[in-house]
């Protein structure tokens, strides 16, 4: 299963607000085997989210939106994602019924706008605010808060799913730029992705779905580099 992320909110593009939610939702996804193709950020303008689902949806097997939810001026997610997918929003009754029947709300006492998803939409409750989050053509939305979005992808969570990856990580003192050639060499001896993380110790990290594969890779990669233990270079198997 491939997913795009799409974060919406001027705040987030002017750095105001760090854009925790996509680091979040991405590896809760990859945990559960789903590879993440896509993490896009765009401002609150309803032609630019339509414009970017509307790819997204085209592309991917599920497309998943989070910010810009709610009531108030800038809250224009859900017209840009009704937008995308030919539709016009619409108040919810299953939506208002969840607020006022388990959220402890007056009807009266709702900002209009609050419980309007797109037409057709299947909604998601709030367990942890107001704003619903809804699902639909394979386009899931949520709120920007992160507490409400997590409580809210949980509720979904079932309908993502894929091969579960397995991942081994080996740490070098070596610097990543003299590394280049036993990084070459083991992506082509062994079928699995390679990434490297530069820091105090250089992080290489192999995943794959096959466990033996990745056990494999990771030990011959293992015995071609310094150690963090033992400075010394490590003899090379050719």
């Amino acid at each position: 299963m491939q997913v795009a992320l799409v974060t919406v909110g001027d705040e987030l593009l002017a750095g105001d607000t760090v854009n925790t939610n996509a680091s979040w939702l991405a590896e809760q996804l990859t945990s559960r085997g789903v590879r993440v193709e896509r993490v896009t950020t765009v401002p609150d303008r309803v032609d630019d989210i339509a414009s970017v689902v509307r790819e997204y949806r085209d592309t991917y097997d599920a497309v998943l939106v989070t910010g810009g939810v709610g009531p108030t001026h800038d809250d224009v997610t859900m017209d840009g994602v009704a937008a995308a997918v030919g539709v016009d929003l619409a108040a919810n009754d299953e939506a208002l019924a969840y607020l006022t029947e388990h959220g402890g709300y007056a009807a009266a006492d709702l900002t209009e706008g609050t419980t309007h998803i797109p037409d057709g939409a299947r909604v998601i409750h709030n367990e942890k605010g107001v704003a619903p989050g809804c699902v639909i053509d394979s386009i899931y939305v949520f709120p920007g808060v992160p507490t409400e979005m997590q409580a809210m992808f949980d509720a979904v969570a079932e309908e993502f799913a894929g091969a579960q990856p397995y991942t081994v990580t080996v740490e070098t003192p070596e610097p990543e730029s003299r590394l280049l050639d036993r990084l070459d060499e083991v992506q082509q001896r062994y079928d699995v992705a390679v990434g490297s993380y530069p820091g105090e110790n250089v992080r290489v990290k192999f995943t794959s779905t096959d466990e033996t594969l990745v056990e494999e890779a990771a030990t011959w990669f293992r015995n071609q580099v310094e150690r963090p233990d033992d400075p010394t270079t490590a003899d090379r198997d050719d």
